[in-house]
């Protein structure tokens, strides 16, 4: 679906926009924090945001999680390092290019982040529902707008 041209946004709309995904996100990473504290001790958002793009995009290499995840390169190679000193994730060879190291989660890796994702999940339902199946779709292209070519890092065509 193309930009309507004729749609016309005044600055106040476009702040009230802005203003909306902060505070949204803000109660997110609220959930988030709150989930890791009485899960896992130790770990942080950055480890959340792994564990669950691992789990949605396996074989998730370290440039791929810097692009989705706007961690610096550095940053995502650490936090799979502790991921993977956790236990919670391994990474394995690439088949074509022996350095490039995708990765997985662990059984144990994969029972955490159902654990912290699921209050998540419980909470997007819940704002699903709210706003019906439309609303559903329109938030769905909103945000993928809104994420522009980052959202296709890492992942793969079946």
């Amino acid at each position: 679906m193309s930009a309507d041209p004729r749609l016309i946004l005044r600055e106040e709309e476009l702040d009230l926009g802005l203003e909306l995904l902060l505070v949204a996100e803000s109660a997110v990473w609220t959930e988030v924090d709150s989930a890791l504290a009485a899960a896992a001790p130790g770990l942080g958002r950055s480890h959340w945001r792994a564990l669950f793009l691992i789990r949605r995009r396996e074989g998730l290499g370290v440039l791929e999680l810097a692009a989705l995840s706007g961690l610096s390169k550095q940053s995502a190679s650490k936090t799979l390092s502790e991921l993977q000193r956790a236990g919670l994730a391994d990474r394995a060879r690439g088949e074509l290019d022996g350095r490039r190291r995708g990765a997985s989660l662990t059984p144990a890796g994969a029972a955490l982040e159902e654990t912290l994702s699921d209050r998540l999940r419980t909470r997007m339902a819940a704002a699903y529902r709210a706003v019906g199946a439309q609303g559903v779709q329109d938030a769905r292209r909103l945000l993928a707008n809104l994420a522009g070519p980052r959202l296709s890092a890492g992942r793969r065509e079946v």
